[in-house]
């Protein structure tokens, strides 16, 4: 299926795993601060109505346009999309792949499905949550993980996502590997950046909605939200992964970003509840994973949390600069896309647009 096949309204498109999967590629590329004849329903908006000064965010827009990695970057203040810079090639509505930012939008859909009370609560254990898969588990302890130890991290499944991210890509059961990994006896469980447990999220929610986790997010995330198109990655089982492989336009990661810094709304209206979206996006614990120029790292309900200039900021991470941060203080958002790097670029790529988001986020303080 090709990125630029034309869709109807809320038409989903779900891509096999090969072609959700594959790599990326990335060109040097245009910036802009307003566009005419733009192609989505989201225009873009000249910066002094945003109150941040247009000429520096326009350096900002020249660096990043010098940085061949960055596919996307765009700005968002107080609900207007005020800046974008699309790398050549990229197009604001191609389906990009987000990597583990699919974990902050697992966890978005977990906020909603609790307040529609179809969650039992953040207590709810494993063997409550997934009790056939559970009883099939020979380790007890399993059963007595809760969402809210899924969601920070703090399980205490011994997974390494360096060794063990193929294997779980390819389990014929990726409950069952999940459920069969070994427990640390560590109490408390330190932060563990764990994608098998979040592979756990999306079993959990179609349990809980009786149908897929791909109808579950149109139906009360992307639908509301005006995201038409993307896709998603499915494991052997044919779910669609909770854990990595969602893609989406750029500007539809904005719309995601946007929504949680404005406590959960989009267009006036509540998508996302607000308690969960404060709850997601400030520390629970801290973590062992940091970038510059980010202060005080820590996690909350898959989604990193630190500063920026002293102002409190939340992001979604996916490998290779993939972002999405908020800054619901500044009534700002910002994402960003970026190809796949390798991995000894991946940190040096992951530090060098974080940085541009830190400049942007000090024009708006």
């Amino acid at each position: 299926m090709h990125d630029h096949e034309p869709v109807s309204r809320r038409q989903l498109i779900l891509a096999s795993a090969a072609t959700a999967g594959g790599a990326l590629g990335g060109w040097l590329g245009p910036s802009t601060l307003a566009l005419a004849g733009d192609e989505t329903d989201w225009p873009l908006r000249p910066a002094p109505d945003a109150g941040i000064d247009p000429a520096a965010l326009q350096r900002i827009l020249d660096d990043a346009r010098a940085f061949a990695p960055l596919r996307s970057l765009l700005v968002v203040r107080h609900g207007a999309l005020i800046a974008e810079h699309l790398g050549d090639g990229t197009s604001a509505t191609e389906l990009q792949a987000l990597n583990s930012i699919t974990k902050s939008v697992a966890s978005m859909l977990v906020g909603i499905s609790l307040d529609q009370g179809r969650l039992p609560g953040l207590s709810a254990t494993l063997g409550e949550l997934l009790p056939e898969a559970v009883a099939k588990a020979p380790d007890s302890r399993v059963a007595a993980i809760t969402l809210e130890q899924i969601l920070t991290g703090t399980t205490g499944l011994v997974y390494d996502f360096a060794r063990q991210l193929r294997a779980l890509d390819s389990a014929e059961d990726p409950v069952a590997f999940t459920l069969g990994l070994d427990i640390d006896p560590a109490l408390p469980h330190p932060w563990v950046y764990n994608d098998a447990a979040v592979s756990l999220l999306t079993p959990i929610l179609e349990r809980a909605h009786g149908r897929p986790v791909e109808e579950i997010a149109t139906r009360h995330l992307f639908g509301p939200l005006g995201i038409v198109r993307f896709s998603g990655q499915r494991d052997r089982t044919g779910r669609v992964m909770s854990y990595r492989g969602l893609r989406l336009g750029a500007r539809d990661l904005a719309r995601l970003a946007w929504t949680m810094a404005d406590d959960g709304r989009w267009n006036g209206a509540a998508v996302v509840p607000a308690d969960w979206v404060r709850a997601s996006t400030r520390p629970h614990v801290p973590t062992t994973w940091g970038v510059v120029p980010m202060r005080r790292t820590g996690y909350g309900y898959l989604w990193f949390t630190g500063t920026l200039g002293g102002h409190p900021v939340a992001w979604a991470w996916g490998y290779g600069a993939q972002f999405a941060l908020v800054a619901p203080s500044l009534r700002l958002a910002v994402t960003t896309t970026a190809t796949v790097p390798r991995g000894g670029d991946a940190m040096p790529q992951n530090h060098a647009v974080m940085t541009l988001v830190a400049r942007i986020v000090a024009l708006a303080a």
